[in-house]
């Protein structure tokens, strides 16, 4: 089977995949703060059940739950910016594709119909946009014999 194009640059709309990289970003710091506040809370209780003499202290506590929050920030911060680079791609490149598309469309052009490669989010959208621009980018042939005062020869109902 004959591999087509993949897609190398993982930033292919920066800006709308960066913000959204941004949102998981934040969505894990609120975790994280959340993990820490539970953690925080139940450390300290159980702090405060043990006898004064057991060397454990609430000072211990808090310094386990910023330890938790410094190794789980490490790892998870960095990997859920990674999800969401490359989750997004998948849908950042047919949306660039759509942009050169219509704007080949508005230029007079005629491209050729979409194709979104496997996998790739969309592919409604790329149906539609090629049916909704058929006509537009054939009406080549109308268009001349428009132009040289003769009716445009009919076409069968699709």
């Amino acid at each position: 089977m004959v591999q087509r194009f993949r897609r190398r640059q993982k930033l292919i709309r920066p800006g709308l995949q960066l913000r959204l990289s941004a949102k998981f970003l934040g969505l894990v710091v609120l975790m994280l703060s959340l993990q820490y506040t539970l953690l925080d809370s139940l450390l300290h209780r159980a702090a405060s059940r043990m006898p004064a003499d057991s060397g454990w202290s609430a000072e211990e506590a808090s310094s386990i739950g910023i330890e938790l929050l410094g190794w789980s920030a490490l790892i998870f911060l960095p990997l859920t910016f990674l999800v969401g680079v490359v989750g997004s791609f998948r849908f950042a490149g047919p949306l660039y594709r759509f942009d050169q598309f219509l704007k080949a469309v508005i230029a007079g052009d005629r491209p050729n119909d979409i194709r979104l490669r496997a996998g790739d989010e969309l592919q409604d959208l790329a149906d539609l946009m090629n049916e909704a621009t058929r006509s537009l980018r054939s009406e080549d042939i109308q268009s001349e014999v428009s132009v040289k005062g003769q009716d445009p020869p009919r076409r069968a109902a699709a």
